[in-house]
């Protein structure tokens, strides 16, 4: 069966056609500019496609509530021409296929425990560094929503002794998105994460705070796994220095066989960047199967 995929992000919307073992037939980039241009596009893509269902993981915040009146709209984000917009009605009422709904994070960390190296595992957290910062949670086989969904980018951190640097988030200062994003990073530092590749002290930094999010994870969600994805973390050197500082923070409180391996429980995202979209099919997939349980009723 033919399932599409929509990756929606704040930059991009990834396009693609995929089937039920999350293999990716094709894929096409269009820019996230305003709804009015942006969503025509999307449409014109999958109309006429024998598409059995779409999955979009989408920026946000966005409403996954579904006795909201805004079911399936993004919300409060501070990309403004898109506030407010139902872009689940858009898409389901122009292609009348079933339409799945979820965060850009969760729909990539969807990806990895249906498809990919975190198959099988039910307590796992995918987070995303990069532009800015953002996570995914399943616990106990379920992806977490709660009120909205989880914004843990936005957790305060204690800032690192050496540095001086209050913040790039807006609304927070010295939260997780704040003091390790891209951006956080560039300003901080006057050059990108590429071209601090060789500035140990810069790295020594980021990895204190990544780390410092981890724990409190660590500490209050108890995942078996935590996979670690986005620009950011291109940067491989990062992982071990997160894996010691991890280490050093939890300062022996826990014990289990996760722990002792740490290097298998901290790990990168395994699908080569195309989690988000894989994860984007199993939302059509699930979809597909809860409308017909419901025709069912």
């Amino acid at each position: 069966m033919l399932y599409g995929a929509l990756e929606a992000g704040g930059t991009k919307m990834i396009c693609a056609l995929g089937d039920e073992n999350g293999k990716i037939y094709e894929q096409l980039s269009i820019p996230t500019i305003e709804p009015e241009i942006t969503i025509p596009k999307i449409i014109d893509y999958f109309r006429g496609r024998p598409i059995e269902a779409l999955g979009v993981a989408c920026f946000g915040p966005i409403d996954l509530d579904r006795g909201s009146e805004t079911y399936g709209y993004i919300t409060t984000t501070p990309k403004l021409k898109w506030k407010n917009y139902n872009i689940v009605g858009a898409l389901r009422d122009a292609l009348s296929v079933p339409v799945g709904f979820d965060t850009d994070v969760n729909g990539s960390l969807l990806g990895e425990v249906c498809y990919g190296s975190s198959k099988g595992l039910r307590d796992v957290i995918y987070l995303t560094i990069g532009t800015g910062v953002g996570g995914g949670i399943l616990s106990g086989g379920n992806l977490v929503h709660g009120m909205l969904h989880p914004e843990v980018g936005h957790m305060l951190l204690v800032p690192h002794p050496d540095d001086p640097y209050t913040g790039h988030c807006p609304f927070h200062g010295n939260c997780f998105e704040g003091m390790a994003s891209g951006p956080a990073l560039e300003e901080r530092w006057g050059r990108t994460g590429r071209e601090l590749a060789d500035n140990q002290k810069a790295w020594e930094i980021e990895a204190y705070y990544i780390a410092q999010a981890l724990c409190n994870l660590i500490l209050s969600l108890s995942p078996k796994r935590i996979i670690l994805g986005g620009g950011v973390m291109h940067q491989e050197q990062l992982f071990p220095m997160i894996r010691r500082q991890v280490v050093s923070q939890l300062n022996g409180y826990l014990h289990t066989k996760e722990l002792s391996d740490i290097t298998s429980y901290i790990v990168p995202a395994s699908l080569h960047d195309d989690q988000g979209i894989m994860g984007c099919i199993r939302l059509a997939i699930e979809e597909k199967e809860r409308s017909a349980a419901s025709a069912r009723a």
